[in-house]
């Protein structure tokens, strides 16, 4: 909230005459005005010029300045506008460099390691584990093992790492360091930050030092960090986080995987195709939040290459007798060498003084935010996965340019309405829009198809029919709603249906498009051709 001074008034119908011609100014959402405090405190809706408000004020007779320590609201259209970023992962860097784009000046303020998860410990390093492990994999069996000679590959674990690491630190370096290092309009402050009232920070350095930085406008993109179920005995061993899973110079003998989400799933497959035996234990089912497909497939592949899921299956308590976990789930007891606790992620939002300032939080912990990346305090915006949106890189980039753009006089709005995601697993999972049960949720009359991957003759070709393409559809329409893969390269065949759902195609209309003969992605056109014809009768290609 924006505090004023206000001078001259003598009584409480004052109070109410200063209230009512600060809440007649656009942009303000309320306004309390104490007469014994001679203050106002006021709530915005967006950014409102300090003079507007003041003359508003001065416009019924009465005075108004900041109260001492506070600041102007300024306009987004000036020139020069000081925004602090608080952290310096994907939301962030995308948010500094809008805004130095917009004329503003950035200080980037980062307490570890410049680049946030995605390269450092997320995205980058995982999927160089996962295709070196898909590399292993097809070393060891493949469906041509007849005509070309199999052979069990030497892992060399502490090599892998080096080669992930270097590739780690050259993007960092790139993508990152240089880029901050070489901005001008970019000052990086190393250390802790936390609001010291609506329009500063202090900032513990790592070098000892505190520093004051006022700001104009301010973004929190402090990300998350792994999220550790309260099972007794836990906290009292070594067990592994994903990134010390992907920092690890050795494979484990054995690994017990706690989770059953996207980077449980991934790591687990990439450990047991680099020589683990691998043990899932899922509270529910695979990706149980997927449409019950998703998880059953996964769950035929995974259990064809050796890894053990345990479906519904808790751990009760878990102790470390030195050389191994026991894990006791009330039915069995189960050993590892290794343990990865892979249970989700929490919100980076203690220790900033988010209480103190009223940012408003939901019950996770994450930082409450509307469409335009704003907070419940004027000013200060919020983005990545500190925030209660999806916790996705490409979101989290396309959220901090948003707010830069609202935090130097833009008006633009974050549209999650079509949002594709991936699981990198081997086949890969795809989804976007609507699931068959959440379009039957929002009482939507849906029609469905699932064509296997026998029918979609690139698989056919590369002997791997592990799989399906269900497409969801209005049935009084046929407009499509929602599309689920299981397959080698779903991850590209996805966007093609997020591109379809945003152009508002039917199947139809999405069948009868040109797809290049022998991809993958033909296997879409070949799904929503099935809401009218059997496939099985057509001949290779079709149209």
């Amino acid at each position: 909230m924006l505090r004023l001074k206000i001078t001259g008034m003598t009584c409480d119908s004052c109070a109410m005459h200063v209230r009512e011609a600060l809440e007649g100014v656009p942009g303000v959402r309320e306004a309390r005005v104490s007469y014994p405090d001679a203050t106002a405190q006021i709530a915005l809706e967006r950014d409102v010029p300090l003079e507007r408000l003041a003359q508003a004020v001065v416009d019924r007779g009465y005075g108004a300045k900041p109260l001492e320590g506070d600041t102007a609201v300024l306009t987004g259209d000036e020139k020069g506008v000081h925004i602090a970023v608080i952290g310096s992962g994907g939301a962030a860097m995308a948010c500094a460099l809008k805004a130095v784009e917009r004329d503003a000046r950035v200080t980037l303020i980062e307490r570890g390691t410049i680049g946030g998860t995605c390269v450092n410990v997320g995205c980058v390093p995982s999927k160089i584990m996962i295709r070196a492990a898909h590399v292993a994999h097809l070393r060891a069996t493949s469906p041509f093992d007849k005509g070309i000679t199999a052979a069990k590959p030497t892992i060399r674990r502490e090599q892998l790492l080096v080669q992930q690491q270097g590739r780690v630190e050259a993007l960092r370096r790139a993508k990152y360091e240089d880029i901050l290092a070489g901005n001008p309009a970019i000052t990086v402050l190393r250390g802790e930050a936390r609001f010291k009232g609506a329009r500063r920070l202090i900032v513990s350095a790592t070098d000892g030092d505190e520093h004051t930085v006022s700001f104009d406008r301010c973004l929190i993109a402090t990300g998350a960090s792994p999220a550790i179920p309260s099972i007794p005995g836990l906290k009292d061993t070594p067990y592994w986080t994903s990134s010390e899973a992907l920092a690890s110079d050795a494979i484990a003998r054995s690994l017990a995987v706690i989770g059953s989400s996207a980077v449980a799933l991934e790591l687990a497959q990439a450990f047991a195709r680099l020589g683990s035996h691998v043990t899932i234990l899922a509270r529910h089912t695979l990706l149980y939040r997927e449409d019950p497909l998703v998880g059953e497939a996964l769950t035929q592949v995974f259990r064809g290459e050796g890894i053990e899921v345990r479906e519904h299956t808790l751990a009760r308590q878990i102790a470390y007798d030195g050389l191994e976990f026991v894990l006791h789930t009330g039915r069995e007891e189960l050993r590892a060498e290794r343990l990865l606790v892979a249970a989700g992620r929490t919100p980076n939002t203690q220790g900033l003084g988010l209480e103190g300032m009223g940012v408003a939080l939901n019950e996770r912990g994450a930082i409450r935010v509307d469409r335009t990346l704003r907070t419940s305090v004027p000013g200060i915006f919020a983005a990545g996965d500190c925030t209660d949106l999806p916790q996705f890189v490409y979101v989290a980039a396309a959220a901090g340019a948003t707010a830069a753009v609202n935090m130097t006089g833009g008006e633009r709005a974050l549209d999650l309405s079509i949002l594709p995601e991936v699981v990198f697993t081997d086949p890969q999972v795809g989804a976007v829009g609507y699931s068959e049960a959440e379009a039957r949720h929002e009482g939507i009359d849906a029609d469905t198809r699932v064509l296997t991957l026998d029918n979609v003759p690139r698989a056919l070709a590369n002997f791997d029919t592990r799989g399906f393409i269900k497409l969801v559809a209005e049935r009084s329409s046929g407009r499509l709603l929602g599309a689920q893969v299981v397959s080698s390269e779903a991850g590209e065949i996805i966007q093609s249906a997020a591109l379809a759902l945003r152009a508002g195609m039917t199947v139809n209309e999405l069948g009868a498009q040109l797809f290049p003969y022998l991809t993958w992605v033909e296997g879409l056109k070949l799904a929503a051709q099935t809401f009218t014809t059997d496939v099985r009768r057509l001949s290779c290609c079709a149209a």
